[in-house]
């Protein structure tokens, strides 16, 4: 079963990896066709196939030019404008072939009583709320109609509303949709429109473009998230970098708390930022208090960047922890946090957490060596994250992401981003995604694809010479083309 954000992701998907929305609309009108004739062996009944202003009312001008072949067919247009490219340029190629059009100001109701098999090609899995008219009534005209054979395509129009077609059959594409059963959907067929196992397997745009929350006008500052980084100290370009990305990425505002020694240098990098200084050279538990007073203003949190390995910051990198959770913000676990929670992931179980290991650093969270076989590792980080109840980032030449219930695969990147500073890039853009309130395992999702063609942007332009901050600097470009 798949939700509609998601059917939404693959099909997006599947044009960056190679099979267009055209070509999936011309698939599924062909399921439809082929489904209608082994249903319908009497070609002598007429067809009537009621198409909406979208890709569902597309779907159904595709299957109109094959079922033409065979049987008497009409469309009966119940908006007024169609809405999408692809299905107007379906709609345009409909019209030299032998099938009558009829507009909405036609009687439906003598368009029922003459046809044989009603295809409702009406509205798809986009409907928000309930039915408005025209639609509402034509699905009770549809519903009092007797003697009719109804099919719908991919969803019945209005389900889970008060108005809903009851169709004898549901021919729905890829995966039984959220909602649908044999109750609302009749006899349903799943059908294969060829969305690539590329676009199944792997990010794309999809999730850049679905689940990338965009702000509303009247938003106010703060309102589109507020980072927290808690990081530096032994290193002050760490946190620097995370703070940018996760400004590029439209965050509202960036805190950075760091020790003493990196505050005044992380400070100078960027009037954006907000800097806190804590009390010590390094992070301690002393400085906990400080890091306490932060929290109440963000709304996630990037522990990690740049904080070094000492036995001090370590065991106030475990508090820290505690504290965030018990808050119960989103954070995210890189760098020097992974290996100090390694002996307390319960304070982990079942938290809006996002941990970014590379093999080595799994080694030490999980305390195994992971497979070089690529399906077994799978599997593991899977079995990982469910355990742990967390989404996991296994950074690599193949990206591994899971929520301990599904996985993703990222490719999208090159040899050029090892440089140092590309996984606080990454970090600074999941927190970001958090803040903004995206799901852990979407936020993981979104940040790989933009991380990795904002690196592959910049390395267009700077080769082998490139640099975090490049990556940085092409995240709006990014934004821009697929937002």
């Amino acid at each position: 079963m798949i939700s509609e954000a998601e059917m939404k992701t693959l099909d997006r998907n599947s044009e960056y990896y190679g099979v267009p929305a055209l070509q999936l609309m011309e698939n599924a009108g062909k399921s439809i066709s082929e489904f209608v004739r082994y249903t319908v062996k009497d070609t002598k009944k007429n067809i009537l196939i009621l198409c909406g202003p979208g890709n569902n009312g597309g779907d159904g001008f595709v299957a109109a030019r094959y079922l033409t072949q065979y049987y008497k067919v009409s469309v009966f247009l119940a908006g007024t404008q169609i809405k999408t490219e692809i299905a107007l340029r379906n709609f345009q190629k409909l019209q030299t072939y032998e099938v009558k059009i009829y507009s909405a100001s036609h009687d439906v109701d003598r368009l029922l009583a003459e046809n044989d098999v009603l295809i409702d090609a009406l509205l798809g899995t986009g409907l928000a709320g309930e039915l408005k008219d025209p639609y509402a009534t034509i699905v009770k005209k549809i519903n009092q109609t007797t003697g009719k054979t109804i099919v719908s395509i991919d969803v019945p129009t209005g389900l889970n509303s008060t108005h809903t077609i009851t169709p004898e059959y549901t021919i729905t594409f890829h995966d039984i949709k959220k909602g649908m059963n044999n109750q609302n959907s009749g006899k349903i067929h799943v059908t294969d429109i060829g969305i690539p196992k590329e676009a199944l397997a792997y990010v794309g745009p999809g999730e850049l473009s679905v689940y990338y929350p965009r702000p509303a006008k009247n938003s106010h500052k703060g309102e589109n998230g507020i980072v927290l980084i808690v990081g530096g100290g032994p290193y002050i370009g760490a946190p620097v970098l995370s703070g940018l990305s996760a400004l590029r990425t439209g965050v509202d505002l960036v805190y950075i708390t760091t020790p003493k020694r990196s505050w005044m240098s992380i400070a100078a990098f960027s009037p954006n930022f907000i800097v806190k200084d804590l009390r010590h050279e390094k992070l301690t538990p002393d400085d906990i208090p400080s890091i306490e007073e932060l929290l109440g203003k963000c709304t996630a949190v990037i522990l990690g960047p740049g904080l070094g390995t000492a036995h001090q910051t370590e065991e106030a990198i475990v508090t820290v922890i505690q504290r965030v959770i018990a808050e119960k913000k989103p954070l995210v676990l890189d760098a020097d946090a992974i290996n100090p929670i390694a002996e307390h992931l319960s304070l982990l179980k079942n938290t809006a957490t996002v941990v970014t290991p590379h093999v080595g650093e799994f080694k030490k969270l999980a305390g195994i060596t992971l497979s070089q076989d690529l399906e077994e590792r799978l599997n593991t980080v899977k079995e990982w994250a469910s355990n742990i109840g967390i989404t996991i980032f296994l950074k690599g030449y193949i990206d591994i992401i899971s929520d301990g219930t599904s996985v993703k695969q990222n490719k999208i990147h090159n040899e050029a981003m090892t440089v140092g500073g590309t996984g606080d890039v990454l970090a600074g853009i999941i927190g970001a995604l958090l803040s903004k309130k995206v799901k852990p395992f979407e936020a993981a999702r979104i940040a790989a694809f933009l991380n990795g063609e904002a690196g592959n942007k910049a390395f267009q332009k700077k080769s082998y010479g490139l640099l975090a901050t490049d990556i940085i600097e092409e995240i709006p470009t990014i934004l821009k083309k697929y937002l």
